[in-house]
This record gives C-alpha cells, structure tokens and sequence, in this order.
C-alpha cells in the first residue's frame, strides 16, 4: 500500500470515489459531527459545495439537479437534527424518482446507542426513504460502500444514504484492519447505462388494442421526459390528444398541436372531455394520484407504458402492460399502429383547448387589482428566456404554475407527488448549478417562500441569476379551496400574516421588483429576466381566484355552496370569480350548481 493511500481518510476516499463517478456537486451544512467530512471536502475543491441555509433544501437542491440532469448530487448534514431535516428532501426524491446521494455524520462509534449527544442512528432512519442507507464503518469499507450506494441510486433513481461516525471521518487505512473477504481492487466504477425493452408480442398485442379503438386519449407524465418526439408521432398516427399529468408537463410544449394541457382539478376542461369522450387510453409514464380524472374503468380499452413494472395496473385496469423506457417502447410500437384517418377526436380537443387560453387570455386582460393570477401566468410566459427551467411549488401556485405556455426547449418540474411546499427554490439552485447556462425561474407562493427564504441569501452567496417570481396573496389559499370545495366546510388556519418581499430579497443582497398593477406586469417582467443576476419578483395576486373551476365535479360545485351556507366569510369574492360568464360556460359543474352559488353575490 502507498504511503500517500495510507494516509487518506474515510472522508477523503468516499469524496475521491464520489468524484470518480461522476458526482461533483454537494449542498449541506457543516456541524460538529460532520466536520471530518468538511476537511475532506475543504482539500478536494473540485467537489463544488453549496452552503444552504437548511438541510432539507440540501436535499431538495439534488432533486431539482437530478430532476434536470439524470445525474446524482450529494447532501451532506451533521447528526440528529441535521441528518433528520434531510429527510423531507430525500423522501421527495424517493417518491418522484431522483438519484441523490446522502451523507450524515454520527456519533463516535464506540458512543453509538449510548446516549451521546445527537445520538439518532440515522442509518436506520433513512432506510425507507432511502433505498441504500448504510453505515461506514471505516476506511477500509468507504469505497465498496460508497459504489453500493452510486449504484444504487443510478440503477433504482433513487436516493442513498451512508452515515459516518464522527472519529471514522478522519481514520486512515493505517488505522484500519482489511479482512481477507476485502480484496483490494474489488470494486469499479464501470458504467451501468441500460435500456429495457418488452417482448415484440407485447408490444404487438399492445398496438392491436390501441387500432381497434376510434378515440384514443394518451397520459403523459414524468416517465415521458425526454420522450416527446415520439409521443408526438404516436399522437399523429393514432389521432390521439395528449393530456399531461402534472410532472409531465414538459413532455412535449404547451403549444404542441397535439397536446391538450393538464388534468386533473387544477388541469384543463379540454383534458376532462377527451377523457370523459375516449375508447382507447395509452399511459406513458405516469401514475398520478388524480386517476379518478382518467376514463371510468371499463370505458376504454387500456395500454401503459413505464419503467417500473410494479406500476402497471395499479390505476387503470390496462389489458397490456409495456415495461421499458418510454421513447424505445414508443419507437418500438409506431410500426405496428394504423393511422387513424378520422380525425375528429383529435380536432375536437383541439378547438376546446384553444378555447380554454381564450379564456385564460381574457381573464389575464383584467386590470383589476389586486391582480389576477392569471395576469402573472400570461405576462411571465411571454417573458421566459429560450431554454428557460422552471421550478414550480405546492399550493394555489401549482395550478398557475400549469398555466404557464412552456416552448419548445423549456423544462419544469415541481415536488409532484410528496406536493411539498417550499421547494422552487431549492430545485432552482440545484437546477442553476446544473445549467449555469440556462436561465432558472422559481415560480412560487407566498406561503412557501416563506418556509425557506434563507436560500434567497444563498442565491446571493454564490451569484446564482435565478429569477425568483412570487404569488403573494396573503393566504395559503389553495387550503381556502380545499376546505370549501372538497369538504364543504368555511376555510379556517389559512390567514398568512403580511411579509415585504421585496425588502427582504433586498436585504439578502438580490435586485427586487413588485408588481400589483396589471399593467406595469408586461414590462416588469421583461426587465427581471433581462437581469443579470439574482432577483426576486413579488406579484400582490388575489387569494380568491379559483385554481379551477373549469374541471370541478359537480360534487365539489355543491360543496362550495355548503361552504358558502356556513358562513364562509369570502363567499361573496369567490363565487364572483367562479360565475365569470365565460368559465361557467366550460363548466357543466358550474352550469348545475350557478343558482345555489349566485345566493352569495
């Protein structure tokens, strides 16, 4: 062994085998049960490292790299409580799919279980969250546990953990035993790209179901990233509309003329007739928690293409399941489709999806204040850069954040279906890290910037240009529809006390705007973008806009008015906004249950 290997740490060693692998970016906080680590990473300077003002935006900040680069980050955190706010993060990933490679000190190993200080065993919490979690246990096993772990991630796109008591940090191979069962050299860093492929019978049996349906409707969620040629070709042999769940939304381009948007209570009346209309369902990719939105069971004959094979079914009884990576199994099935040469399904989506931006269209038209949400959507999607990524966040923003018109080039994702507030911004500093040339858009709510506005600083720290665009309303407001229209009850806990955006964003050392007149958002919006640096843009929107409307059941048009019955104290504002003329005429739920509402106006 050589003197120079002998005298490296564990530290140094998981580090160097992280950088042989590929994975050169870490966030986290240092701490005293961590910091052997941090001498590692103060001497391997080509490990980039990004301080964050929370652990738990460390993690998110790997899901918003991977999410737009396929690639793992790591996270690094003290023991206890540092390790423990990792977790929302990692969760995130495990839920919606994203490598990350998680690191947490622990306590010394011979004070393990002892009740030292932060003594939580952190290998054992993270076992369900993370697929890999594994405590160190010296020099000699940092590299066989480190590739596990990389492995694992990659293979699984999901995160790993590996805990390292606080002395094994800084032990050195010469501190060390190696048991014959270690062979030296045993391990590599050999590639593992892979495509899977089901059998040509299936896909065959597959394409015969979906030639013998006249109205076929297709589902795209995050299993068909990357995959949007091919959909698109799928959508014009077959006729067929394709309907994006939420973390498809950058599948194929908002202006695709096969595309007819969201679903879902926050998609588009559009997407909700071609379900309600179609015979034939192909789902790529995607198993949203909003399928009681899809076809009724038993309506249309179903196809469903993904990744992992444990998905197949679980929403929609298909009767082929096609197991693979979505663009090959897509290519692989095109020569075994028969064009549909009517192509009225397609057309009729078509027309009520332009229909519905008309009406998105007139309601940004508005000049009334404070603003229309819609007014933000419609003024920022002119304004976004080529190539713009946008990060979207959890609450009434995730709605508006479906009614931005992404082009042809632009990425988006969002918490999708962990739904946790507070990570725009976190994914944009991992995703700005990522690209460092593409412009980064954080697309967020009050009530979750306000959860983490510490990472407005670290934007600074590190001079990272994202644009920072916040809906502040003064309300958690998508909880005020929730609690009225799924559950017919008044909103209650959702008041927001009023924060100055603006100045803090200041205060944090980035340029600020705020608009709240209608008129000025055009031209505000084209200067933050043009900005050279870090800026935040705070838009005073109404709280009492509806996120839907358009798609609501009936069920929870009724609710509403039982809401309202209650003595809603906002009935007034929100049934002015849900009765607009034109929304009621998209809305057969509206259109059953507008006398009960109109009582409150």
């Amino acid at each position: 062994m050589a003197r120079a290997e002998a005298k490296k740490t564990t530290s140094d060693l998981i580090i160097e085998r992280l950088l042989a692998w590929g994975v050169d970016t870490c966030f986290g906080i240092c701490g005293d049960q961590v910091n052997g680590f941090f001498e590692s990473l103060r001497t391997h300077p080509e490990m980039r490292f990004t301080h964050v003002r929370h652990e738990e935006n460390a993690a998110l900040a790997c899901v918003g790299y991977a999410k737009f680069t396929g690639r793992p980050a790591a996270c690094v955190a003290t023991a206890g409580p540092g390790a423990i706010h990792l977790l929302n993060g990692l969760y995130d990933a495990r839920i919606d799919g994203a490598p990350v490679i998680a690191i947490t000190g622990l306590a010394y190993h011979d004070t393990v279980g002892a009740h030292f200080l932060q003594d939580v065993p952190s290998d054992r919490l993270f076992e369900h969250a993370c697929m890999f979690s594994e405590r160190v246990m010296g020099p000699a096993h940092a590299i066989t546990a480190t590739d596990l772990a990389v492995r694992s991630a990659l293979m699984n796109r999901t995160p790993s953990h590996l805990a390292i008591p606080i002395d094994v940090q800084s032990w050195t191979l010469e501190q060390d035993t190696v048991s014959d069962k270690n062979v030296p050299g045993h391990t590599s860093t050999a590639g593992q790209r892979f495509e899977v492929m089901p059998p040509q019978e299936q896909i065959a049996a597959a394409a015969e179901i979906l030639n013998s349906c006249r109205r076929v409707a297709i589902c795209a969620g995050a299993g068909a990233r990357g995959a949007g040629a091919e959909l698109e070709r799928v959508a014009e042999v077959l006729g067929a509309p394709i309907v994006k769940a939420g973390l498809g939304k950058d599948c194929v381009p908002d202006d695709s003329p096969y595309t007819t948007g969201g679903m879902g209570l926050i998609g588009t009346s559009a997407s909700q007739e071609v379900f309600e209309d179609c015979d034939g369902f192909l789902i790529v990719g995607s198993s949203t928690p909003y399928y009681d939105f899809w076809p009724r069971p038993g309506q249309a004959r179903g196809v469903q293409i993904d990744l992992n094979a444990d998905r197949i079914g679980m929403r929609y009884p298909v009767e082929a399941g096609l197991v693979g990576h979505a663009g090959k199994v897509l290519q692989a099935l095109l020569p075994h489709l028969q064009r549909k040469d009517d192509r009225a399904f397609l057309e009729r989506a078509r027309s009520s999806y332009q229909a519905w931006w008309d009406l998105i269209g007139e309601q940004a038209a508005s000049s009334g204040t404070p603003m229309r949400p819609q007014v933000v959507t419609w003024e920022l999607s002119k304004a976004l850069p080529d190539r713009a990524v946008v990060t979207g966040d959890a609450g009434t923003v995730t709605a508006w954040g479906g009614r931005l018109r992404l082009r042809e080039g632009m990425n988006y994702s969002f918490s999708g279906t962990l739904c946790t507030m507070g990570a725009a911004l976190p994914y944009a500093i991992g995703a700005q890290l990522a690209h460092p040339d593409r412009p980064v858009i954080a697309f967020t709510g009050d009530g979750s910037l306000s959860m983490g506005m510490g990472e407005l600083a670290t934007l600074a720290q590190y001079d990272l240009p994202v644009k920072v665009v916040v809906l502040h309303n003064n309300s958690l407001a998508l909880e005020v529809w929730e609690q009225t229209a799924l559950l017919g009850n008044p909103q209650y806990g959702c008041e927001l006390h009023p924060i100055d955006f603006q100045a803090v964003a200041r205060a944090c050392g980035l340029r600020a705007f705020r608009v709240d007149d209608p008129a000025e958002a055009a031209r505000i919006f084209a200067e933050a973008m043009a900005y050279d640096g870090p800026c935040l843009i705070e838009a005073i929107t109404d709280p009492y806009e509806a996120p839907f409307g358009e798609s609501l059941k009936p069920v929870h048009a009724q609710r509403l008015a039982e809401a309202f019955g209650k003595g809603e104290r906002a009935s007034t504002a929100m049934a002015r906004n849900l009765l607009e003329e034109h929304r009621v005429a998209m809305s057969p739920a509206l259109q059953r249950h507008q006398d009960e509402l109109r009582r409150y106006l």
